[in-house]
């Protein structure tokens, strides 16, 4: 997981070494103490090709291709996605159980961000898009990522979870927002898939 210059602490909590988005409490700030990279605003840098083909800028602005309106997450279990965890996976993949049954989950995205994780008393971490369970995938981590909104549709950004997270089977770098487009899928975990639906 990224993290801040030494001495720098989350501005909400003072956690230190929070990266873009504070693992503790879920606060957007980089680790210059400014509006996270994926935060809406003009890009001011290039834009390139991510690994999936996806465009995204340097300092995490980025033109997105979809209509912002009324988008949906829509959470259930990959039993192959689940399969090929548990075939690359360490020594504790085996003890990870496939749910037996697993409600399909609809969460309508809305504001400017939406956080993907468990929820955490403690932490006092509630995210948007709560995978707390039952079933919880044990491969999720308490904030795994976040979908940021743009002028003209949504985007993914890992902030640093412990076991990252694909976006049509390919791997998204830490760090950086990339565009979503109806149909996409988002896997994380040991078994969890979020499938894009945009009206």
């Amino acid at each position: 997981m990224p993290t801040c210059p030494a001495g720098e602490r989350c501005r909400q909590c003072g956690t230190a070494g929070s990266g873009q988005f504070c693992e503790t409490c879920g606060f957007a700030v980089s680790a210059s103490g400014a509006p996270p990279a994926g935060a809406p605003g003009p890009a001011q840098e290039p834009v390139s090709e991510g690994r999936n083909g996806r465009e995204f800028a340097g300092n995490g602005s980025m033109p997105m291709r979809a209509e912002p309106g009324s988008w949906t997450a829509v959470v259930g279990a990959d039993l192959l996605y689940y399969e090929n965890v548990i075939r690359s996976g360490g020594e504790d993949a085996p003890r990870v159980p496939f749910p037996l049954y697993c409600t399909e989950r609809r969460f309508h995205l809305t504001g400017t961000e939406m956080r993907i994780g468990r929820r955490s008393a403690s932490r006092g971490l509630e995210p948007e898009i709560d995978l707390t369970g039952p079933p919880s995938d044990p491969g999720v981590s308490r904030l795994h990522a976040v979908f940021i909104a743009g002028p003209d549709g949504w985007a993914i950004l890992d902030p640093g979870s412990a076991n990252g997270t694909l976006l049509n089977d390919q791997e998204i770098p830490t760090g950086v927002p990339v565009a979503l487009a109806a149909g996409d899928r988002i896997h994380l975990g040991a078994w969890t898939m979020i499938r894009i639906q945009a009206a």
